[in-house]
């Protein structure tokens, strides 16, 4: 398994949801290749963090210009609703 091999398979893999097969060379290359195992652990930190916060309340102007931000782009890209 190279890298974009990886990389292709990495959902799978982070949700534990990969053919046994494929796991060991996943592993296989992981052993050997430290930038894709950086990737994984980032990964893998990412979504502990996640499930483990709180939620953080955005500060209302923050928000104000959020939401025109997504209004806007979604005008642009599906038109303006009826």
């Amino acid at each position: 398994m190279n890298c974009d091999e990886l990389l292709k398979a990495l959902n799978d893999y982070v949700d534990g949801e990969i053919e046994p097969g494929v796991c060991e060379q996943f592993q296989d290359h992981l052993a050997g290749c430290n930038p894709c195992q950086v990737v994984i652990d980032n990964i893998r930190k990412t979504i502990t963090l996640y499930k483990a916060g709180e939620p953080y309340p955005l500060p209302a102007e923050f928000q104000q210009v959020l939401r025109q931000t997504l209004k806007r782009r979604w005008c642009e890209k599906f038109g303006a609703a009826s």
